[in-house]
């Protein structure tokens, strides 16, 4: 039955379904700062474990009070010049009403500032992956504070806050492709520039430490990512969000096979790692373009970033920086890619009525996403790296050469991931090693 028609538009109303879609979504987006933990974790030596887990987790911390305190303004307060948002009535989240309802949209604000709060969590924890085994604790908590400031809130301002540049230029970002993954992405690259290479890189091994880890956190982020992807339209009342649930699935399982077709060619084994990794190049790819493409379309963009972000984690020893866990390789590559294919593969029925050139529009949307994509990375990289150079000047970034090559762990937590001690149990009448040995024995590469 057709709706009736109206003389005028009415005004939305609170829906209960939508609002707890969203609070679920946020919950999906707060999982996965714990599951790029493990990620991350699983792929350093065991030396760097726990470092790398408190990386991601103190994100959670400090950003969510950041947010509150400021950040909520900074990215969706009123626009000044295009740049930066403020509005004083949520510095510290005060004068929002319970059921006050976000501009448009049939959810209230405070379900609206949770969820994106949850995006400004994460960014900066991806940028800890390039960062392994040698940045200080306390200083990399402070860079979190100063890099979500000047370029976090910022940049979500120019992306997806009304008034902002890109979002008044026409930039398609459903979720997070400029402003999150190109975002950190190219911060890490900013970051590496200025504090160096770890000790050994391109000699010694530095192999991941528990795969089974990785592959966890990779489910994690897998999982968490419905609620970042189909949760950025916001509600479920036209079938935008459904379609970006579709494909999101249908660009990660592309991405895994694409990024295993090249190892398989290139090294000769499917691997656990590039499985993992391939599934994490297809999620930031299918992020900005989920919602314009069709599910043919989100196929292309997976197969083609598993296949180019397998090509780009090698550029890191060609060209001489130590991206640890491929952060540039993954996130900074498949989010140009993501964004970019956008201005291809449009098709014009999902989002938007928009169409690449693939579909018959041209060159126009992609030209937009090009200046999205490198006036985020311009910014960030920049002002990242100078933000680094401020803080090794000042305080220092790096840990001693000693720490760096005893562990992380002990010197900046006094602590080790695991703990072989009780597991010597009748070792003393046994020819063969001890358990503990033989656990030590392994370690080899950390």
């Amino acid at each position: 039955m057709a709706p009736a028609i109206t003389l005028a538009a009415e005004a939305p109303t609170l829906s209960a379904a939508n609002t707890g879609f969203m609070l679920i979504c946020s919950a999906l987006v707060m999982l996965m700062t714990p599951g790029l933990a493990f990620f991350y974790g699983g792929m350093v030596r065991v030396k760097s474990t726990l470092n790398m887990l408190m990386m991601s987790f103190i994100s959670l911390g400090i950003v969510t009070i950041l947010w509150v305190l400021y950040g909520f303004s900074m990215a969706f307060g009123t626009d000044s010049g295009g740049l930066v948002g403020w509005n004083s009535d949520w510095v510290g989240l005060s004068g929002i009403g319970l059921t006050e309802l976000w501009d448009g949209y049939t959810i209230p604000v405070f379900v609206f500032l949770v969820f994106q709060m949850m995006f400004a969590v994460l960014t900066p924890a991806l940028i800890s992956g390039a960062l392994a085994d040698r940045v200080k604790f306390t200083a990399w908590a402070l860079f979190i504070a100063l890099w979500a400031t000047v370029v976090y809130f910022p940049v979500a301002h120019w992306v997806w806050g009304s008034g902002g540049w890109a979002f008044e230029l026409g930039v398609i970002d459903f979720a997070g492709g400029t402003a999150v993954h190109i975002n950190a992405g190219a911060a890490a690259l900013g970051v590496i520039l200025v504090i160096g290479k770890r000790i050994g890189f391109k000699k010694d091994p530095m192999r991941p430490h528990s795969l089974p880890l990785v592959m966890l956190g990779a489910a994690l982020l897998w999982f968490g990512w419905f609620g970042f992807n189909a949760g950025s339209w916001l509600g479920n009342d036209d079938g935008v969000g459904a379609l970006m649930f579709v494909n999101t699935q249908i660009a990660t399982a592309a991405a895994v096979l694409g990024w295993l077709a090249y190892e398989k060619i290139r090294h000769g084994a499917f691997t656990t790692l590039g499985a993992a990794s391939g599934a994490v190049a297809g999620l930031v790819a299918i992020t900005p373009a989920g919602g314009a493409v069709t599910p043919l379309g989100a196929i292309a963009v997976g197969a083609v970033s598993g296949v180019l972000c397998a090509m780009a984690v090698g550029l890191k020893y060609k060209f001489g920086y130590d991206d640890s866990l491929d952060v540039i390789g993954v996130h900074l590559v498949g989010g140009v890619i993501g964004s970019l294919l956008v201005g291809l593969l449009a098709s014009g029925k999902g989002q938007s009525d928009v169409e690449g050139l693939f579909y018959g529009g041209g060159l126009d949307q992609f030209w937009k996403q090009c200046a999205g994509v490198f006036g985020v990375l311009a910014y960030s990289l920049v002002v990242s790296a100078i933000l680094a150079f401020l803080l090794d000047r000042t305080i220092g970034m790096r840990v001693s050469e000693d720490d760096e090559v005893a562990g992380i762990d002990r010197a900046e937590h006094a602590e080790t991931a695991y703990d072989f001690s009780g597991a010597g149990g009748g070792a003393a009448h046994s020819t063969a090693p001890a358990p503990a040995d033989r656990a030590e024995s392994k370690k080899v590469d950390a």
